[in-house]
């Protein structure tokens, strides 16, 4: 059954952890199992690498990527065996959107698992390590951020890339850029301005060889009309024509991440609650911020996944 008050939401990087997901699949089988499909599809052990190897390992882009997209369509692999909830609408946080169009029926989970592999590579090879940088700027209105943006490109490209919610903004570009900006929002009262641990500027203009390496792959994919509608980070609307799923996909690599405008139009819709279907809890977080009458579960460990199928 739909159940028109709920949202499933899928996190981007940066909620991958050594260990991730060990509880659930001690409970439910399904979730080594979609992990084995990944590996077959990847050519190495997933699985075990998400349990016995290096952070570091898996805070590489182009594993990160296929690694948190094979846990969210686990858990929603799991949450379809034991619940007949359907919601009426999902979402994810840039990488999550991929996840999500995987769980609403557009994307063949073997197809998004090795895209993602290769998103990840395209983003990480677009810009020389070293040269590209983000920032997360707290306590600073949009238009504030958006100006010193401005007038900070003297120095190189700098944007602002993810509005993940009031107060919250990440910035990217070249790194004199980004630390010139940084000063900048300091200066106009921010109460936090700090450079991010990622090695590549993400959804900034700098991104778009990425993007044309990735339309070249994507043209080649069988996409489905989702069965779910999917609220797409580039424009905050739902789309169901795959054509045009393609070409959002394409766009939201070199395009702000409108985390806000996303929940905005789902509370619209008459969301009430928000499920996290993937590792961590940083998007019921985010949500609860930009909406407070939100309530935010999370699938990540049994206690959150059975607090879920018990109010849901």
């Amino acid at each position: 059954m739909s159940n028109s008050s709920v949202a499933f939401v899928f996190p981007g990087q940066g909620s991958q952890k050594v260990g991730m997901l060990a509880e659930m699949a001690a409970a439910y089988p399904v979730i080594t199992e979609t992990f084995a499909e990944a590996s077959q599809a990847l050519g190495y052990d997933v699985w075990d690498m998400v349990q016995n190897g290096e952070q570091e390992q898996l805070n590489l882009t182009e594993r990160t990527q296929p690694i948190l997209l094979t846990a969210s369509v686990a858990l929603w692999r799991c949450w379809q065996q034991k619940s007949d909830l359907k919601p009426a609408l999902m979402a994810g946080h840039s990488l999550g959107e991929f996840s999500a169009l995987v769980c609403a029926g557009s994307l063949q989970f073997a197809d998004a698992v090795t895209l993602v592999r290769d998103r990840g590579q395209f983003m990480q090879t677009a810009v020389p390590v070293g040269e590209g940088a983000m920032a997360a700027v707290l306590g600073l209105n949009d238009d504030v951020i958006l100006d010193i943006c401005n007038s900070s490109s003297a120095a190189g490209v700098v944007e602002a890339v993810n509005f993940n919610s009031p107060g919250q903004v990440v910035i990217a570009g070249k790194v004199a850029a980004v630390e010139a900006a940084i000063a900048a929002c300091k200066e106009a009262g921010a109460k936090r301005a700090m450079p991010l641990p990622v090695s590549a500027p993400f959804h900034t203009s700098l991104m778009k060889p990425a993007g044309e390496k990735l339309a070249e792959k994507i043209a080649g994919l069988t996409v489905l009309s989702p069965e779910i509608p999917v609220v797409h980070n580039v424009h905050a609307q739902t789309e169901s024509d795959p054509a045009k799923i393609k070409e959002l996909l394409v766009q939201q690599i070199y395009s702000p991440v409108k985390w806000v405008s996303c929940v905005e139009t789902m509370v619209a819709a008459g969301i009430e609650q928000t499920v996290e279907c993937g590792p961590g809890k940083v998007l019921g977080g985010l949500n609860r911020r930009i909406q407070k009458s939100l309530s935010a579960f999370a699938l990540e460990d049994v206690a959150g996944f059975d607090k879920a199928l018990a109010e849901l």
